[in-house]
């Protein structure tokens, strides 16, 4: 592994007292350059604010470190304020696609975003949504009675699709999780691994009377009525692990959890 050089550190956080006060700590110990002349970002918090980071600097080449100073951190590493730089030279880079979701609400308005964890679909009553999904053009599951379903990827899958009782997504995997939320109908079904090759359509059925919302990632959109989910190879991400903590390790721990 060929060792990086750092000389400058931007400190991002997210605004609990937690994280503020690592942030002040940090940049009294390394300095504080701009995002724009920094080598790499430090990320405080929880994976919200990672989250946050990799959306904002999104394709362009700016590896984001994460510490945790949140609460659950899956995609972040232990926060520590010794050896920083040490450790940041030695940190390996994963580079993560997103999905695309290309949404249509019952206006008839058209959204587009991009998530890195998971596009969700989630009913917004108290009736369960009805769904068709169709892949590749062709419909796999003319009706599904649910209270939503999850496409995810794999650094998403330890995430809201491992509690909906997903497959965990080993991080090179070119794959794609589409997991079912309380599904009711058919109630056998436990949900489907796609490739990231393939494309996902999502219609809302009856939807007057049974509304759908999508999210991706943190943004939200009501009332859709038909969305289109699919990797985008083009667009990148570059999250950094410790070298004896990787993403790789991290996911082998959580898959032998009981």
């Amino acid at each position: 592994m060929k060792r990086r050089t750092i000389n400058r550190i931007a400190f991002v956080s997210s605004d609990t007292p937690e994280a503020l006060a690592a942030r002040q700590a940090l940049e009294k110990m390394y300095g504080s350059a701009s995002q724009d002349e920094a080598d790499v970002i430090v990320a405080l918090g929880g994976d919200g604010v990672m989250l946050s980071c990799l959306h904002k600097f999104m394709n362009t080449g700016m590896p984001i470190y994460g510490m945790n100073r949140g609460s659950v951190g899956f995609l972040m590493n232990e926060y520590r304020t010794e050896n920083l730089v040490e450790r940041l030279e030695k940190a390996e880079i994963t580079p993560l696609h997103p999905l695309n979701i290309e949404a249509i609400d019952k206006d008839g308005n058209e959204f587009t975003a991009r998530a890195i964890n998971e596009v969700s679909f989630l009913r917004k009553s108290h009736q369960a949504a009805k769904l068709r999904v169709s892949v590749d053009g062709r419909v796999r599951m003319e009706e599904l009675a649910c209270d939503g379903i999850i496409i995810s990827t794999p650094q998403g899958s330890t995430a809201y699709n491992l509690s909906a009782h997903g497959p965990i997504l080993p991080i090179d995997s070119p794959l794609m999780a589409l997991t079912p939320i309380s599904a009711f109908r058919p109630r056998r079904w436990r949900g489907a691994l796609l490739s990231t090759q393939n494309t996902v359509k999502i219609e809302a059925l009856e939807a007057d009377k049974r509304p759908v919302n999508a999210a991706a990632d943190h943004r939200e959109f009501r009332n859709v009525i038909s969305t289109t989910i699919y990797q985008d190879a083009t667009a990148e991400s570059c999250i950094m692990f410790d070298h004896e903590h990787s993403w790789d390790e991290r996911i082998l721990s959580e898959m032998f959890k009981y």
